[in-house]
């Protein structure tokens, strides 16, 4: 008898234990879609910029007591004349705290990292809600505003040294071009790039105009790192 209830307690235990490494499915906002871009295109003032826009965004919809970060890769650099050590990459997925995190209605959007960047995740245009938690209209809608700047590869890491894949490291609205995902998951195909998130094709250029035209409006995501 004694033998049973010891396995008794070991199995509550360890489903206790486990319950509590499992995410809740509902909690508090840590993730969302811009409401609004910088207006600038793809210039949103560099990294600082972007993550100054999703707390400025955060803080309006009542959760501006975290830290929020652009979820924004940046190439490295190779060493100049100005920096003998060149600049280190930006890797989103480094940005963004551990997980887990939910849309403003409270939906579970990944539990971690490998979660949001293995297929795990619950990024659709239903779940990838701004932070007032309005719906982004995706492929299909008018005006189409699916495709998010992420500069990122599948992954969550940044491209190789000076492959212009952030508009100047999200300072331009002239010259180069950006990696888009789609938070809808929706593409003109039924490939993986058509259905990626964060890693689906590069924009037609780095201005507003450039990027409605491809199918965006210079919105991202942001994610609370904290």
């Amino acid at each position: 008898m004694r033998k049973l209830r010891t396995l008794a307690t070991a199995a509550a235990t360890l489903a206790l234990l486990a319950a509590c490494a499992t995410p809740s499915s509902t909690g508090p906002m840590g993730f969302f879609v811009t409401s609004v871009g910088s207006g600038k295109g793809a210039d949103l003032g560099g990294i600082a910029g972007a993550d100054a826009h999703c707390q400025r965004l955060a803080s309006a919809a009542g959760a501006g007591g975290k830290t929020w970060k652009a979820y924004l890769s940046v190439p490295p650099t190779f060493p100049s004349a100005t920096n003998a050590a060149g600049v280190p990459a930006v890797n989103a997925r480094d940005r963004i705290g551990a997980g887990p995190w939910y849309n403003a209605k409270g939906v579970l959007i990944a539990a971690n990292l490998d979660a949001l960047h293995n297929g795990g995740n619950n990024v659709t245009k239903q779940t990838a809600l701004d932070e007032k938690g309005a719906m982004v209209k995706g492929r299909g809608d008018t005006p189409n505003e699916h495709d998010m700047l992420t500069g990122t590869r599948a992954d969550g890491t940044a491209f190789a040294p000076q492959t212009d894949t952030t508009c100047k490291a999200w300072t331009s609205s002239t010259d180069g071009s950006a990696i888009l995902g789609h938070h809808d998951r929706i593409g003109p195909m039924n490939e993986n790039w058509a259905k990626s998130w964060n890693f689906s094709h590069q924009s037609a250029g780095c201005s507003q105009e450039a990027l409605i035209r491809t199918g965006g409006a210079g919105r991202f995501y942001c994610f609370a790192s904290n």
